[in-house]
């Protein structure tokens, strides 16, 4: 499903009008700041109605206004041009698909599909629990709306058990465990068959690119039995219970996917701690290659590759290996600063635009 052109007001420092993006490869070239990254965000945008760079829309409003708005045309699988129209007023957005407003993101779901490489990736790789179940979760929400819902409504219950524990209301505990329980096991089981069908793929790449095997991602559930057999109910109510007392101090539930690890491994041993900076960087973007194959085995639908300077940090020969390994694509949009050989990874229908100051023109 490709993007044709996207229509911008206020929308950052870019100008207000048309960009035509009607090309199975495109190039934004420019120096820092100039607004390549805003080009690469807003069709971020408008794939999932937000953004990468921040959770707050009002930062994308360009300085000196109140609203903005974007305006996205699109190819569907019939051949049909369809439209997205998102605005952000008076602290509101509202989004429209072909003239019909929609109600929660989660519609958006597939009608756009992109997988995003950026400097922030390496969190994935490196950084926090949390950064690294994010990204398990996002895979699962790029094609399963069941999977959203169960998600939101885990967060939700979770949020009412700490509220409680901090308010000492312990009456309802009971309650939120048996619930708590019941979508906390959907979650694990999910996110364990993601990652054992992840693997699949991921080790392979890696392996291809370093000649390094035997890196896998090991998924470790808070919620497991020492026999690694499947959780039941009455097995995650057990741990509830053991740690409520511990619960009641912390002020916080202390087990539950919430709490799941996502450990990098290689011969049983964590890899990323002795991994060099390019190592990471590597795991950083394999990941997201694994991703967008993951994501076609899934769907049989090929998503649109929006890539921000991830390349910098790799020596050419990687960056060489790197670009052979990207998988089938409907779209592939990169940024790149003027020193970078980007031309040697142009084809013949490449459309290139220099940026500068928030305005673009084709480069030649």
């Amino acid at each position: 499903m490709p993007l044709l052109s996207v229509s911008y007001v206020n929308y950052r420092n870019l100008e207000n009008k048309t960009i035509d993006l009607l090309s199975k490869e495109v190039f934004f070239v420019g120096e820092n700041g100039q607004g390549k990254s805003n080009l690469l965000e807003s069709i971020y945008f408008s794939a999932y109605g937000n953004s990468f760079r921040t959770r707050s829309d009002a930062e994308i409003v360009r300085e000196g206004e109140k609203s903005f708005s974007v305006k996205s045309l699109y190819r569907e699988e019939n051949g049909n041009t369809a439209s997205l129209f998102f605005t952000y007023e008076n602290q509101k957005k509202r989004i429209e698909k072909n003239g019909k407003t929609i109600k929660d993101r989660k519609e958006l779901i597939n009608t756009m599909p992109c997988v995003l490489f950026c400097h922030d990736d390496l969190d994935y790789a490196a950084g926090e629990p949390e950064k690294k179940r994010f990204f398990i979760d996002q895979c699962l929400s790029m094609y399963d709306v069941l999977y959203i819902d169960l998600n939101r409504r885990y967060k939700k219950i979770l949020k009412s058990r700490n509220l409680s524990l901090k308010e000492k209301k312990y009456e309802m505990l009971d309650i939120f465990d048996q619930q708590l329980a019941q979508d906390g096991i959907e979650i694990q089981k999910k996110r364990s068959d993601t990652i054992f069908k992840f693997n699949q793929i991921f080790g392979k790449l890696y392996e291809q690119i370093t000649g390094i095997e035997g890196v896998s991602i090991k998924y470790v559930p808070s919620w497991r039995t020492e026999e690694n057999q499947p959780v039941t109910m009455n097995f995650a109510l057990s741990v509830l219970a053991q740690k409520r007392e511990m619960d009641k101090v912390i002020q916080t539930t202390m087990s539950g996917p919430h709490r799941d690890r996502i450990v990098f491994v290689r011969g049983g041993k964590n890899f990323v701690p002795n991994a060099s900076t390019g190592q990471r960087r590597l795991l950083a973007i394999l990941l997201r290659i694994a991703q967008a194959i993951y994501y076609t085995q899934v769907t049989e639908k090929n998503p649109i590759l929006l890539m921000d300077d991830v390349m910098l940090e790799l020596d050419p020969d990687k960056r060489q290996s790197v670009t052979t390994l990207l998988p089938p694509y409907d779209q592939l949009f990169c940024t790149f600063l003027p020193g970078e050989p980007y031309e040697r990874y142009k084809k013949s229908t490449t459309k290139i635009y220099a940026i500068e100051g928030g305005k673009w023109e084709v480069k030649s």
